[in-house]
């Protein structure tokens, strides 16, 4: 892994003592941050944010940092991008000292809750990003109703279950499921209810059968209302994502009702979702969710860097794929999508040393790379 872009600063000013048990399995943290000089984020920021957080993790805990890095179960902690980000002319997302943003960082187990106790006791006053460097005001203490409190699995599936059981889920960011090696960005019942069990099962302790459940859901929950519309966003170290934000209402059909125990973990998995985010990418700001009803984001009056850059990555993606004598198959869509990503960002303007970091590739198989991909598509053009 890359060496992060943090601070070796650490807080000197009196941080809260963590208003949570020994036994807290889930908790979210809000910080506050405030730029200290006006800056320009690069499109896909979240990638920075997600390095530094593993990096804190890395200076007081290398065998967690490892597991949440290169783990192939399920990740125990999710991120989001920074709220209130301000899209410049040209799609350009910026910040601004007179102005505080915030960023979420969530724990889905008690080894990562245990890191934030921790981690707390002597927290870093800044962020630097990639040359925007952001003082940490505030991390998420001192809200007397957080969004994410502390609480435990146990507890999440003990609150008792309404007459009439009902979910609202709102999807903050943009959200999007796997689906044979495709994206797929509807709320549809089935895929909700499989992304929250299977973090669940990682992580409670208190295991369901998958299969029996996703029957049952099938079966029994119905979409009462749903607004939502399709966006496309860069997420994670590569490629773009086609996903959905908006809000949808859950219910059952009244025979449901008769297995009260899956009733009740419906209701615990909807309280769940916002811990553990919808979808994939949890882990670079995709999917964040709130449990209840909000209205659909309006669109920007322009488009972002960030829809460009998806747009041209998915572009380059197909074409580069095409090309391959065999377009099937896992490795012929990774090295396509790695070209075009490459490529989409050096047409930016980032610097091929840049994109190596966060991409975790050494900066010769990168320029090599961009090169093959310029090549390919100048073939084209003399064709």
């Amino acid at each position: 892994m890359p060496p992060a872009r943090s601070t070796a600063q650490r807080s000197k000013s009196a941080v809260p003592t963590p208003a949570w048990s020994a036994e807290t399995e889930l908790v979210g943290l809000t910080l506050e941050l405030q730029p200290l000089q006006p800056s320009t984020l690069y499109p896909q920021y979240t990638i920075g944010l997600h390095a530094w957080f593993l990096d804190q993790v890395r200076q007081l805990d290398p065998t967690l940092s490892a597991h949440l890095h290169d783990g192939q179960s399920e990740k125990p902690f999710t991120i989001s991008a920074l709220s209130g980000v301000e899209i410049a002319p040209g799609g350009v997302p910026k910040v601004k000292p007179e102005q505080t943003y915030t960023w979420t960082i969530t724990a889905l187990s008690k080894s990562v809750v245990e890191w934030l106790t921790t981690w707390l006791q002597n927290p870093p006053r800044e962020i630097d990003l990639r040359g925007a460097p952001l003082q940490i005001n505030n991390w998420g203490l001192k809200n007397p109703a957080p969004i994410h409190p502390p609480t435990t699995y146990e507890q999440l599936i003990d609150v008792p279950v309404p007459d009439t059981p009902q979910i609202a889920l709102s999807f903050l960011s943009p959200t999007s499921f796997r689906r044979r090696k495709n994206h797929f960005p509807l709320p549809v019942p089935s895929n909700l209810f499989h992304s929250y069990l299977r973090r669940w099962n990682d992580f409670s302790g208190i295991k369901y059968d998958q299969d029996d459940f996703l029957d049952w859901v099938e079966d029994s929950v119905v979409i009462l209302r749903h607004h939502v519309r399709s966006v496309k966003t860069v997420a994670g170290k590569r490629g773009s994502v086609t996903g959905f934000t908006g809000a949808i209402e859950l219910g059952l059909i009244k025979e449901a009702l008769q297995d009260s125990e899956y009733v009740q973990l419906f209701m615990a998995l909807g309280r769940l979702a916002p811990y553990c985010g919808t979808g994939h990418k949890t882990t670079f700001g995709l999917g964040q969710t709130r449990l209840e009803w909000s209205n659909v984001p309006e669109e920007p009056s322009q488009p972002t860097l960030q829809d460009l850059l998806a747009e041209r990555i998915a572009d380059l993606t197909e074409y580069f794929k095409s090309q391959r004598k065999r377009t099937s198959g896992d490795r012929a869509f990774n090295i396509a999508e790695t070209w075009a990503t490459i490529l989409a960002r050096r047409e930016l303007g980032e610097s091929l040393q840049d994109i190596a970091e966060d991409l975790e590739m050494r900066y010769e198989t990168v320029k090599t790379y961009v090169k093959l991909a310029r090549k390919a598509l100048e073939d084209e053009r003399n064709l």
